[in-house]
């Protein structure tokens, strides 16, 4: 049997609607079960995500908690304690000054170690709004307990700039909850999230997806669900199109790494039409219902195409 790893990129609630919409359409065309997934990688809202599958969360119920559909007895039962998806809180905007002159200055005197999206983390204000609730509901899923198959979590130091990757052996204890906020503290937006005396914000502050991360595992396959990129051949026709285009580079150079260890990549990231329901605000929760249909679809015709059944072929090895 193929050894499969799944990694689940940032992309806030927009991005969360566009991995429920395509892993429910990968499981359906495939026949296989994200949740059988030898190691889940997850950042942001691909670590919130990868926990709801280590919760034992089907992917159809995943696609019918984000499209506000009803779920199956079983997804009622693992989230019973949780919900419907989670409201959206504003940001707080009065909030001065730089989140960390430490990381900041680490920038200045080591540039070639700097990238963008820590340089941004360092020089935003602190995030004043709190994922302790919603640290506090993914735990109730988990209890103080990780979970028995690989989920690795993604997150950056505040104060050096460092990736650090939870459920990994070697990285800090915590628990899920709490490592998955630390996933999601968008910087700026959140308040950074504290573990064992150190803060940490968003792993997309390192890499939109951490794909590198599943180079030198032995696997066969690592399926990339990827919202905030954008498929080969797509027009200029949104105004993040250009940072769309530098995070594609990102993730080819990525692929590229795995793929000289030995693991074949196959990734899923949106399409024109995609494109033009995902809109340009991450964090629009109207536009969760529109993006789980329009993923589902658009992933199901990417499954059907000869070069789609090619590149997931593994999946039914």
């Amino acid at each position: 049997m193929a050894r499969v790893g799944l990694v689940l990129g940032a992309g806030g609630v927009v991005g969360h609607a566009y991995h429920a919409g395509v892993l429910r359409a990968l499981h359906e065309v495939t026949g296989w079960d994200p949740r059988t997934a030898e190691v889940i990688i997850g950042t942001s809202a691909g670590s919130h995500v990868g926990a709801l599958l280590r919760a034992e969360l089907s992917a159809s119920d995943l696609a019918a908690r984000a499209g506000g559909q009803p779920l199956s007895p079983e997804g009622r039962r693992i989230l019973r304690h949780i919900g419907p998806a989670e409201p959206v809180p504003r940001p707080r905007l009065r909030a001065v000054g730089i989140a960390s002159p430490a990381l900041l200055l680490r920038t200045l005197t080591r540039p070639w170690t700097a990238r963008p999206g820590t340089v941004a983390a360092a020089l935003v204000p602190v995030g004043r709004v709190s994922l302790a609730p919603f640290a506090a509901r993914t735990n109730w899923l988990f209890g103080h307990s990780w979970p028995d198959e690989p989920l690795w979590i993604t997150a950056v130091g505040l104060r050096d700039g460092h990736r650090v990757v939870f459920g990994r052996e070697g990285s800090p204890r915590t628990e899920v909850g709490t490592a998955v906020a630390a996933s999601c503290a968008v910087p700026g937006w959140f308040t950074p999230v504290e573990i064992n005396g150190r803060s940490y914000v968003d792993g997309g502050s390192h890499s939109t997806t951490n794909l590198d991360l599943a180079a030198g595992l032995g696997l066969d396959l690592a399926v990339v669900v990827s919202p905030m990129t954008l498929a080969r051949g797509v027009l200029p026709v949104t105004l993040d199109y250009p940072a769309r285009i530098g995070l594609r580079l990102r993730l080819s150079s990525e692929t590229r790494a795995v793929r000289r260890s030995g693991t074949e990549v196959a990734a899923f990231q949106p399409t024109a039409a995609d494109l033009a329901v995902m809109g340009v605000n991450a964090m629009n929760p109207n536009r969760r219902h529109p993006v789980v249909t329009q993923a589902y679809e658009s992933a199901v015709r990417l499954l059907q195409l000869p070069e789609g059944r090619d590149r997931f072929a593994a999946l039914a090895a």
